[in-house]
This record gives structure tokens, C-alpha cells and sequence, in this order.
């Protein structure tokens, strides 16, 4: 659910406040305009970090980037297994979290970086199966307050992957049986058993964890260390925190070309 590099993009409430006293309100804003290229109606939050909230500022968001646009990832993916824990009770608090859907999205550049993943599995009688991809800011404030442990949650003062699209937790689904492949540890299972290092597993186990990470990692994501199912794109601080719904990004979405 977290992955260090998000921290590099956070411009802390403290360096905010240093430069208000060096430089004064008007060059304040100045300087996060330059920071962040959004006009003074797009307020940083309490952790002093940017958060598009709405249709218009993800709007100016892509203008800045038309590739970072965000994508439904059953219009991008065949064949995709989808089960969202955190749209039911099934998770590690118990509670939805956010709206049950039959989709999730991701960054343009995740999203088709996964659809390579799939092709590749497909041609080996596997596919993917998405338990969380894209998930509001507000959702991680909330899942922070029960963990309060950065291996496992992400700390809502630096945002998630996930916040970012560019995140997504995933297994593997042997297409003949309909079953996940054995991974050891079932998602969410915040002990060292579900460590990339942790090697006490029996081989086959090893085995498809190896597969499902050497397929991503091909395509360009990078595994978290701490859980074998959580994979994010290099450079995060290259995308904005959000904190849309999955109704805002159904309609921003709507009619979208795969391009």
C-alpha cells in the first residue's frame, strides 16, 4: 500500500511556512504556482501537499500532461479480473472504503504498462486479478489511523501511489481452473511472510511470486518490498495526489479513446 519514492514529492507544511517568512505571501504564491502550475484556487492541504479534488483541476492537471490521464482499465485490458477490497468488507478494517464498481483506473502510462502484463500472462494460460488500483486520497487518510506503520500503510502526510495512479495490487488467475496461484499469504497480510526477501516458502510459491514480479517488473513497475502484491512506476513525484471519486473519474472517463 506504500512505496518510499512518494515521499520526494511532498513540499512539507514546514518549508512552506520558511518560505513565507523569507519571502512573504505574494512570492509564496508565486512559488507554488511555479511548484505546481495550478492557480491559488487549488489549496494544499493540512500536510501542505496538492490534491485535485474536482473535474477542473484534473482537467488543468491533464492539460499540463495529456499522457498522464487517467483510464478505465476494462476499455484498456481484456480479459480483467476485477475485485476490489476496499469497494466491500473483505479487507483488513472490515469496512468499505470506497464506492463497490465493476472498474478501476490507472495513470495512462500504468494502465498500458498493465495491459502489456496481461498479454503476456494470457499466452500462458494466466491473467491478472486487481484487488485495488487507483484509490482516493481520503480512503489512505482513513486506513493510516489503524496501521500507523509505513511498511504496510501508506503515511497520508506524503500520499500514496495508489493517490497518484500509478499504483496497483494485483495476483495471478490461472484461467482453466479460475483459482489465484498460491502466493503464501492471502492480500493484506502485514507480517514478514509477505516480504519479497522472505524466503521460508515452499519452491512453488516462490515460484509464482517470482513470475508474477518478473512480468511486471519487464513492463516497468517496480514491487514494493514489503508486499508481493503491490507494484508502482518509477518517479512518482511526477504525478498529482487525487482525491476524485470513482463517479467523477466514470464520467471524466466516459466516451475516452484508447490512444
Amino acid at each position: 500500500m506504500n512505496e518510499k519514492t512518494d515521499c520526494l514529492f511532498s513540499l512539507s507544511s514546514y518549508k512552506l511556512q520558511k518560505a513565507m517568512n523569507k519571502y512573504g505571501i505574494l512570492s509564496l504564491v508565486l512559488l507554488s504556482t511555479i511548484f505546481f502550475g495550478y492557480s491559488q484556487d487549488t489549496p494544499l492541504n493540512k500536510h501542505g501537499l496538492l490534491v485535485i479534488e474536482d473535474s477542473r483541476a484534473y482537467k488543468k492537471m491533464v492539460s499540463k500532461n495529456p499522457e498522464n490521464k487517467m483510464m478505465d482499465l476494462r476499455k484498456v485490458i481484456p480479459n480483467l479480473i476485477i475485485d476490489l477490497k476496499y469497494g466491500s468488507t473483505d479487507n483488513f478494517m472490515n469496512k468499505i472504503l470506497y464506492q463497490q464498481t465493476n472498474t478501476s483506473y490507472l495513470r495512462k502510462p500504468a494502465a498500458l504498462a498493465l495491459a502489456k502484463v496481461q498479454e503476456q500472462l494470457l499466452q500462458k494460460g494466466l491473467a491478472i486479478k486487481i484487488w485495488d488500483a487507483y484509490r482516493p486520497y481520503s480512503v489512505t487518510e482513513k486506513m493510516w489511523e489503524p496501521v500507523k506503520d509505513e511498511r504496510y500503510a501508506a503515511n497520508p502526510k506524503y500520499g500514496s501511489g495508489h493517490n497518484r495512479g500509478i499504483a496497483v495490487d494485483l495476483t495471478l488467475v490461472d484461467l482453466i481452473t479460475g483459482f489465484e496461484l498460491n502466493m503464501g499469504t492471502g492480500f493484506d497480510h502485514f507480517s514478514d511472510t509477505a516480504h519479497i526477501t522472505w524466503k521460508q516458502l515452499p519452491t512453488q510459491i516462490l515460484s509464482n511470486r517470482l513470475l508474477l514480479q518478473q512480468t511486471m517488473e519487464a513492463a516497468g513497475f517496480i514491487v514494493l518490498q514489503t508486499e508481493w502484491w503491490h507494484f508502482y512506476l518509477p518517479d512518482a513525484r511526477k504525478y498529482e495526489l487525487m482525491n476524485l471519486s470513482f463517479s467523477q473519474l466514470k464520467k471524466i472517463t466516459k466516451g475516452q479513446q484508447i490512444k
